[in-house]
């Protein structure tokens, strides 16, 4: 059909091997006149025998083989050879094969292990550090997830009946998210006045600004400011509670330089308790989930199931039981297991509402900044609730009940 086509003529195009080749490939494939004069020849010697009796020859045999070698070469040659004679660019992707898939996946693991190690011992470092050191990160988290969250209700896969703020309304949130929470600290904990002043600038500047208002305008607005703002403060106020950590043995042998007995206070072991089981149900939740997951946990997220909550759990457990055999604090091992416990529920509710606000507006990551983990909220979303729930536990329950 090529010979037919082109007049016997090679075109690269159409077979995408060098032309040597190619025209080695066209001969053997259509030898039927070499075929019949072989054929007319041999029945001139032997006019009785007939093709069915004598089987092919050994010319046809020869002939066959060649094409059955020269076409699966054809087959495995690769697109930088058929680009080579067809004079069409290949991409990198294109002529590395399948090392490059692999080779991305091994380096968004790397990248994956090296940010995280990077916020780990940045975090840390945080925590222990306290005061406007700590209040400054939070400062960056608010703000950072502000951004994010706009990024959800304004993208193009929201839903038709949404329709965002206009974007002062996005910069004022984002504004007052940070003051809220340095008005936090500066306060020693007292934020609840700031988020109705807040709240009433929101929604007054909307009415003034904005024609014809919607009731999604004024939600979204009002829901950044809490869920992006008020929220994370409750780390401020977890961080800031001064009541001396007195069961703890690591304080007796802390260096003077760095703070001496009084820089172990509860809030600094419960900050740290809080974000290690949070990491723990995380961790725990995805390894059992991958090897053991079988029964889906919830609709909003197909992929999380009832055998890697139960790991989260268990793994929350684990370590919020070391804090109190180890550090001595909280005072008693009940206390430390229902704290892991409401740590893992909080930090699983967290991750469901950011799903669903992600399936809403159709994006698969809050944003690209951190390499190998996707957005801000991607990372922290876990972190939203923990926080204010330790926090209540610690400040109105455990003295309720005299723990």
């Amino acid at each position: 059909m090529t010979a037919s086509v082109l007049g016997g003529q090679h075109h690269p195009l159409l077979c995408p091997l060098s032309h040597h080749r190619s025209s080695q490939c066209i001969a053997a494939t259509f030898q039927p006149q070499k075929l019949s004069v072989q054929r007319q020849q041999l029945a001139r010697v032997s006019p009785d025998i007939t093709r069915s009796q004598r089987g092919p020859s050994n010319f046809e045999q020869t002939a066959v083989q060649q094409q059955k070698s020269l076409c699966s070469r054809r087959r495995v040659v690769s697109p930088a050879a058929i680009s080579a004679d067809a004079g069409i660019p290949v991409v990198a992707s294109q002529q590395a094969g399948a090392e490059p898939v692999q080779s991305r996946g091994l380096g968004s693991l790397t990248s994956r292990i090296l940010s995280g190690s990077v916020l780990g011992l940045s975090g840390g470092l945080i925590i222990l550090a306290g005061g406007w050191v700590f209040t400054a990160a939070t400062c960056l988290v608010a703000y950072q997830a502000t951004q994010e969250f706009y990024g959800f209700i304004t993208s193009k896969g929201i839903s038709a009946g949404m329709e965002p703020p206009p974007p002062a309304v996005s910069v004022l949130t984002s504004l007052m998210c940070v003051c809220l929470s340095v008005w936090t600290y500066a306060s020693n904990g007292r934020s609840t006045a700031a988020l109705a002043v807040s709240s009433f600038a929101l929604l007054s500047l909307q009415l003034l600004t904005v024609p014809k208002l919607k009731f999604s305008q004024l939600a979204s607005s009002v829901f950044g400011l809490f869920y992006c703002g008020y929220l994370p403060s409750f780390w401020i106020k977890l961080r800031v509670l001064s009541a001396p950590a007195v069961n703890s043995s690591v304080v007796h042998g802390w260096p003077v330089l760095l703070g001496g007995l009084t820089h172990w206070t509860v809030g600094l072991i419960a900050t740290f308790m809080t974000v290690a089981c949070t990491i723990a149900a995380d961790t725990g939740a995805y390894a059992f989930g991958k090897t053991l997951g079988r029964t889906q946990l919830i609709s909003i997220s197909p992929k999380k199931t009832v055998e890697g909550a139960v790991g989260g759990l268990a793994c929350s457990t684990v370590v919020a039981l070391a804090f109190w055999r180890f550090l001595r604090w909280p005072a008693q091992a009940g206390v430390a297991v229902g704290l892991a416990v409401l740590i893992f529920l909080a930090s699983l509710c967290g991750d469901l509402i950011e799903s669903v606000m992600k399936r809403e507006a159709g994006l698969k990551d809050s944003s690209d900044l951190i390499p190998g983990h996707g957005g801000l909220l991607d990372r922290f979303d876990s972190y939203i609730f923990t926080g204010a729930i330790v926090y209540f536990i610690l400040k109105f329950v455990t003295p309720l009940f005299g723990l």
